[in-house]
């Protein structure tokens, strides 16, 4: 149901709705807006005569009429809230839910107006909206947050961030913590950004999809670091174990004695063993194909 069928929707089948001026159809919420601001209000009597209609026999005409008489309020309570950059017309729509919603549950014999007691429901309806749709992620889910959320940019100075004693003074304003006054200030400053970029933008390698992909976190990729890790504790040990004893000293000396990769000389290891750097560099060959082809079996 739209703002701009409101009143025809509430017409109950079989029945026929009251002469109040009201066209079906208006195009545009400028006619809209224009048509509410033109139907006449009612009287306390008329009003609370109305009220009791729907309350004693349920009748929907009458609800039809105590509503209709009330669309210039819902327009403008959602006018105030078009600071926060979402439609005119779906703010008014969500205003005419709570609108009926009031209507619906108002009681004429405690000695209040409608307006009085719609303006409550009204406003209730277009926050849950605004919290619904103002950033995809939803910014205010606690009394406190939703207080700050509406309050916020009202009491704020200016556009510069809040200094610690204006942040102290709205907290002590509102009656919340100063570190939700903090929080809320950062989520409102921020704003939503597009996981991937537009194919025809030139900086779509800058889009938050280019830095946030977790590669690691790929099948394949944890398949590849586990057989990694097993072959690099496991299968490492069980490929030195197969070398002689001298194979076995060269190779942990030259690649495994220290992380950085500086292991022992050729000539280090060829005076430790007596021989020359030409046979350790042969030894160090023929130890570390032996090595591979172990690893090969053991993958």
């Amino acid at each position: 149901m739209s703002a701009l069928s409101a009143s025809s929707a509430l017409v109950p089948a079989g029945s026929q709705p009251l002469a109040l001026g009201f066209p079906v159809n208006l195009g545009n919420i400028e006619a809209y807006i224009s048509a509410v601001n033109h139907l006449p209000l009612l009287t306390q009597e008329e009003e609370l005569s109305l009220a009791r209609r729907l309350r004693n026999d349920n009748d929907l005409a009458a609800a039809q009429a105590l509503i209709v008489s009330h669309l210039r309020l819902v327009v403008s309570i959602a006018r105030g809230y078009l600071g926060y950059g979402l439609p005119h017309a779906d703010l008014i729509q969500e205003g005419n839910v709570g609108l009926m919603k009031a209507v619906k549950r108002y009681d004429p014999e405690q000695g209040v107006r409608l307006v009085s007691y719609a303006m409550h429901w009204i406003k209730a309806e277009i926050h849950e909206y605004i919290l619904r749709n103002w950033r995809m992620v939803k910014l205010a889910t606690t009394k406190a947050q939703r207080k700050l959320f509406f309050n916020l940019r009202s009491h704020k100075p200016g556009l510069d961030a809040m200094t610690p004693d204006q942040v102290d003074d709205l907290a002590a304003t509102l009656k919340v913590k100063r570190e939700e006054v903090i929080e809320m200030e950062m989520r409102m400053a921020g704003r939503d950004v597009a996981l991937e970029a537009p194919t025809d933008d030139e900086d779509d390698h800058y889009a938050p999809i280019s830095y946030l992909s977790a590669e690691h976190s790929e099948p394949h990729k944890v398949l590849e670091a586990k057989q990694f890790d097993h072959l690099q504790s496991e299968g490492l040990e069980a490929a030195l174990a197969k070398l002689d004893d001298r194979s076995r000293r060269i190779v942990e000396a030259r690649w495994l004695a220290n992380d950085d990769g500086s292991g022992a000389t050729l000539h280090e290891l060829a005076d430790e063993f007596g021989v020359s750097a030409e046979r350790i560099r042969q030894i160090e060959t023929a130890a570390m194909k032996k090595m591979k082809t172990s690893l090969a079996e053991y993958a």
